[in-house]
């Protein structure tokens, strides 16, 4: 029995422009080896099934599938991280694993758990930085070489920095240096597997590298340009959809950055910034291990949350009786996706016009989001509730309803998730309970029965949420 290369694939599904892959080919080429692809089925992830997971194990499922057809070894384990090297190696002569790091998170306890359990049983270990442009360290202040605590500054300096080049890997030197292994070498964990799939009940479209950069490229010759303009508008197509495809690493963030720069416009540079923002996250989470279960901010972190799970519920659901936020709760629930300007608003809202904790939102998200990435969802929820590095201030609470009027005037995003305000006169599509009886009855939307009535009145709730931040401060 020959020895055997593994690359660990955990979310980064594609077989070109991959850091971890490219070198394994290497490697085989020069010690006359063959590699296998391994996926851990990871038990803390299939308790539960929802859109995120579904999306993602969909995902694998269609990578499974693509590898089969180009005779490509690629294995599937179920376990926990060590018990599934511990399978292997007892079935194989592993000579060594290859894989993409993770830098914070659990991700990082697992790679250092599965490091030193191979180290000790001499089988060499190799990991890349694949996931961001730039590693947690690579962009450090120049006076003192520490984290930068601002994007601003931060972005200035990561923009000077040289981006990786994107790597090229012919798929037939994938295939030539691939075992040809026809059988599972564990059929319990397909059988698993094939349980989890049979879970996943939803049917979503274009999974998958090709797709991922069919979709790229569209975006980048079509709407990148107007992109600045159009990324907070919800009822314009005008944002990229690809962040689903760089959570499952279907698209590598090397391959979009140099789609995006070989043009100059306004739109290709925002666009650019917003790369920079998810290395920017993965950076301050690395640096704050805690930073999903803690605030930055240490001034912050005993507010008297509203513990008000009727409220929880009503924003999970989207039925606040505020528009604009019960429409991108309702697309979440519906998509797994929601734009980024309503992530903000409806972040906002829990925090601010609610006052629950940004923790409960982060965790429904995890469940919901098809691009979910723990440390920019964590960023964004410490932004909106003002506890994060460089976040929003204070202050700033957004009103749900003049943020509405300003990024959905028609209210077309509105009536296409919330389906009782669909005949609502624009004059009242973003304050319906405004509606007299008569005009109430003539939309077909009975305030109170139909759609709820305003669950708080945001200018109390603007001037409570002031004072007990102002008392930290």
């Amino acid at each position: 029995m020959s020895d055997t290369v593994i690359v660990w694939f955990r979310r980064d599904f594609r077989l070109n422009d991959h850091t971890a892959l490219q070198k394994a080919i290497e490697y085989c080429e020069e010690h006359d080896k063959k590699w296998m692809g391994l996926f851990q089925l990871d038990p803390q992830f299939t308790k539960k099934i929802d859109l995120h997971h579904d999306y993602f194990f969909q995902t694998v499922a269609e990578f499974q599938k693509r590898c089969t057809e180009e005779d490509i070894s690629f294995q599937i384990m179920s376990g926990e991280a060590i018990d599934v090297f511990d399978k292997v190696t007892k079935k194989l002569n592993v000579d060594a694993v290859f894989y993409n790091k993770d830098e914070a998170g659990y991700g990082k306890k697992r790679d250092k758990e599965v490091s030193d359990w191979l180290k000790e049983k001499d089988i060499k270990v190799k990991a890349f930085h694949d996931y961001y442009l730039h590693g947690a360290t690579e962009i450090r202040t120049k006076t003192d070489n520490t984290m930068y605590q601002v994007f601003t500054p931060y972005y200035k300096q990561w923009r000077s920095v040289q981006k990786p080049s994107v790597i090229n890997t012919a798929l037939k030197e994938v295939k030539k240096h691939s075992e040809k292994r026809k059988k599972s070498i564990d059929a319990e964990s397909d059988k698993e597997f094939e349980k989890v799939i049979k879970e996943c009940n939803q049917t979503w479209k274009a999974l998958g590298e090709k797709s991922a950069l069919k979709r790229a490229k569209r975006f980048v010759k079509e709407r990148m340009v107007d992109y600045d303009e159009n990324r907070d508008l919800p009822y314009v197509v005008g944002t990229s959809k690809l962040s689903p495809y760089l959570k499952t690493g279907c698209l590598s963030v090397r391959t979009l950055y140099h789609m995006v720069a070989e043009h100059d416009s306004k739109g290709a540079e925002t666009y650019i910034q917003e790369l920079a923002w998810r290395d920017f996250y993965g950076m301050v989470h690395a640096e704050f291990p805690e930073f999903r279960d803690k605030e930055y901010q240490s001034k912050y972190r005993n507010l008297p949350w509203n513990n008000d799970k009727e409220r929880l519920q009503k924003w999970e659901d989207g039925k606040t009786g505020f528009p604009i936020v019960d429409a991108g709760m309702r697309q979440l629930n519906k998509e797994g996706w929601m734009h980024n300007r309503l992530r903000m608003i409806t972040a906002s809202f829990l925090t601010k016009d609610y006052l629950i904790d940004w923790r409960e939102g982060e965790k429904y998200f995890e469940q919901k989001l098809i691009d979910y990435d723990e440390s920019s969802n964590t960023g964004g929820w410490q932004w909106a509730a003002s506890t994060g590095t460089d976040a929003v201030p204070y202050f700033r609470v957004f009103n749900p309803t003049t943020q509405a009027e300003r990024f959905d005037p028609d209210g077309s995003y509105i009536k296409k998730y919330v389906k009782e305000l669909k005949e609502v006169p624009k004059k009242y599509i973003h304050n319906p309970s405004k509606m007299s009886e008569d005009e109430q009855e003539e939309s077909n939307c009975i305030i109170g029965e139909d759609y709820p009535s305003p669950s708080v009145n945001h200018k109390e709730q603007r001037q409570t949420v002031l004072s007990v931040y102002k008392e930290r401060t």
